[in-house]
């Protein structure tokens, strides 16, 4: 008795913690900050309550039926096969709700697909697992990447409030402008998808999808790839990062500016240290995720970078593997996806790191001339 009086005790001053616990906890749609998500919000809860009428009335009228006529008070089961005028009224009420849920549905689907008009265009590829955005207008683009430390992923260290929902590279938008977002794949299927704006498009190799925004508030706001799209399928987050007008051009024109920048740093004449150095952050930050950090890999299906044939073997194969990958693996072709520079940093670290001293070092010309012989 001792023991169930502590136990109930124990309950009940628990109970306070576990209410402020369950006010936090929430399961519900949120409202958004674009007017389509607003929209999306309002069509929920519109259909919510017509299922919550629908339901008391349905079960309403069954419960009472069950209770005021039970076996108890003398009630005999009624004996009929069919009604017509019953068929009649359970075929044209529900027929008449659809139809009400329907107009506004309709409505916002209508909205949902309006992309015309849109000040600004933004191309959207999927990559297993990454992000790259290309700006149409500004004529520049640049990958986001998973920036959630390789530490918090293998449970070294403690995981902070965004746990994979960090980005090395966030999609800058401005408020107040309609965006057009042109969603396509380089592999597989992904889906693009932020809560926030409403939106949530399949990315689909060889078809853009088109779907659009316009962010009413500055923030920022996160999302996730939707669609099972491999290994690191978690480890592709979004993050897009709504700013005034005045702030978001003068990102664009910093965007132009180093997008001139690399282009420039084709010719330049880099020396084995440097090319080490830009290789190692480049490395870390498209190819650790799969060949881990110090090398290892991960066999079978991404092997060892240290003492590796590829690493360690003849030039020409080692580009052919990093541009243009390795077809029936999940080695990807990087060709299209990183600069000739970067390209060329990465070739040189690996043929220099961990152990692998091979002396060797490509440069971005010779990357160049290397694909352009390819073609």
């Amino acid at each position: 008795m001792r023991m169930t009086a502590l136990r109930v005790g124990t309950l009940l001053a628990g109970l306070p913690v576990c209410q402020s616990v369950f006010a936090d906890w929430t399961v519900n749609m949120t409202p958004g900050v674009t007017s389509v998500s607003r929209d999306i919000y309002g069509l929920h809860m519109t259909i919510f309550w017509v299922c919550v009428v629908i339901g008391i009335v349905v079960f309403g009228v069954m419960f009472w039926s069950i209770f005021a006529h039970r076996r108890s008070k003398g009630y005999k089961p009624a004996n009929f096969h069919e009604h017509t005028w019953v068929e009649i009224l359970w075929t044209i009420i529900p027929f008449l709700i659809l139809v009400v849920m329907a107009i506004p549905a309709t409505a916002t689907l209508l909205r949902m697909y309006d992309t015309k008009e849109a000040d600004i265009d933004v191309k959207i590829t999927g990559y297993q697992w990454k992000w790259h955005y290309d700006f149409l207008n500004e004529k520049f683009g640049y990958f986001s990447n998973l920036a959630t430390p390789q530490e918090e992923i293998h449970n070294l260290a403690n995981k902070n409030e965004h746990y994979l929902l960090q980005v090395d590279e966030p999609l800058v938008l401005p408020v107040g402008k309609k965006i057009r977002f042109l969603v396509t794949s380089n592999d597989v299927i992904h889906s693009w998808w932020v809560p926030a704006l409403g939106v949530k498009k399949d990315a689909i190799p060889g078809y853009i999808n088109e779907t659009w925004a316009k962010i009413d508030e500055p923030g920022i706001y996160r999302g996730q790839c939707t669609e099972l799209c491999g290994t690191n399928h978690g480890f592709m987050p979004i993050v897009v990062k709504a700013v005034p007008e005045d702030e978001y051009q003068g990102w664009v024109q910093d965007q132009v500016a180093q997008a001139e920048k690399l282009r420039e740093l084709t010719s330049k004449d880099w020396t084995k240290d440097e090319l080490i150095a830009r290789g190692e952050e480049a490395y870390n930050t498209t190819c650790a995720a799969c060949h881990q950090p110090d090398g290892s890999g991960a066999p079978p299906t991404f092997p060892a970078l240290k003492g590796s044939p590829v690493a360690t073997g003849p030039m020409e194969k080692h580009l052919h593997t990093v541009v243009f990958g390795v077809q029936g693996t999940a080695m990807q072709a990087f060709g299209k996806q990183l600069s000739e520079v970067d390209l060329a940093a990465i070739i040189t670290y690996e043929r220099n790191a961990w152990g692998n001293n091979t002396g060797d070092m490509v440069t971005p010309k010779q990357v160049l001339d290397f694909k352009q012989s390819q073609q």
